[in-house]
């Protein structure tokens, strides 16, 4: 292979995806360099103006002539971090959170139409070819933390939580079929009747595959939001998947209102356990009981989120 073999490939490439068109491609305002601003801002836990320009790599002038825009549309906002008060935290609105949803549906639309030229027994082939490409021009590194994405469930993203909730509590804790039926209430619940501007489920993705969840859905209590379902894959631990996943849900709860974060959980999850006091959650109550087939302590958790963020939410 010669470095004219990949350059053809390239323009092969974003001509077929439409790169020197995107905004075309998409019917929206907005260049492929922008629209992958909005997405990072949708996504990413580091939402720093100087963590943008590092993850993105943009010029800073450049980067700013675009959150600028942002800005005159009512997209973003910018405010003082709250780790350092030197450095500018950038925030989606509500209108720019809207709008970062909309892209990313036209460009899942684009992408499927683009697929469906593919024939079906063809396409695992084209899986495994571009798994290919990623894996050697990574140089063989191991997942990074940046590599992690949070998103919107796409379809069969639900049905995967049920089915990794109940294998792996069975795998890690014994629990029996008594879970996963527990686990297919809530998520069918959730799929059948639940308000987007109040509730929402995260997906935490890497290398193109979903390894992590987490749910934020109303509780009965006045002004409470719950979550629920936190998991990560075994082989995807230690990247900081399940402190992303808390604190997308502890800043959307706050973001929309809630006044309190609730959870119910058993004291074997130590490493969840452990997670949720980091972000400011206290114990509230505990009691014995029989479920899924073990004998378990059951808790039950609050975080106050009038209170001033703490170090770890």
């Amino acid at each position: 292979m010669t470095v004219q073999d990949i350059r053809a490939f390239n323009r092969f490439y974003t001509n077929v995806i439409g790169a020197l068109d995107y905004s075309r491609q998409l019917y929206a305002p907005y260049t492929l360099t922008e629209s992958r601003v909005l997405y990072e801002l949708a996504h990413s836990p580091r939402t720093d103006a100087a963590d943008l320009r590092g993850e993105l790599s943009l010029d800073a002038g450049y980067l700013s002539r675009i959150l600028n825009k942002f800005e005159r549309a009512g997209l973003i906002e910018r405010t003082a971090s709250r780790k350092d008060p030197r450095r500018v935290r950038v925030t989606l609105t509500p209108r720019g959170r809207e709008t970062a949803a909309l892209l990313a549906e036209r460009a899942d639309e684009s992408v499927g139409a683009l697929l469906a030229t593919v024939p079906a027994a063809e396409r695992p082939r084209l899986s495994e070819a571009m798994h290919t490409v990623r894996t050697l021009l990574s140089d063989g590194r191991p997942p990074r933390r940046e590599d992690v994405l949070l998103r919107e469930p796409r379809p069969g993203d639900l049905g995967w939580m049920v089915a990794r909730n109940a294998a792996l509590y069975a795998a890690e804790y014994g629990f029996n079929a008594d879970y996963e039926g527990l686990v297919a209430r809530i998520v069918a619940d959730f799929a059948e009747d639940h308000d987007p501007h109040l509730e929402r489920v995260w997906i935490a993705e890497l290398d193109g595959r979903p390894v992590g969840c987490v749910m934020c859905v109303r509780d009965e209590a006045p002004a409470t939001a719950r979550l629920r379902l936190l998991l990560v894959e075994p082989d995807a631990r230690g990247l900081g998947i399940g402190d992303r996943l808390v604190s997308a849900v502890v800043d959307f709860a706050r973001g929309v209102g809630y006044r309190d974060l609730v959870l119910w959980t058993n004291d074997v999850l130590a490493s969840a356990r452990r997670l949720y006091q980091r972000h400011g959650f206290v114990l509230t109550a505990e009691k014995r009981h029989r479920s899924f087939g073990q004998d378990l302590n059951g808790q039950d958790w609050h975080l106050d989120l009038t209170e001033p963020t703490g170090a770890g939410g």
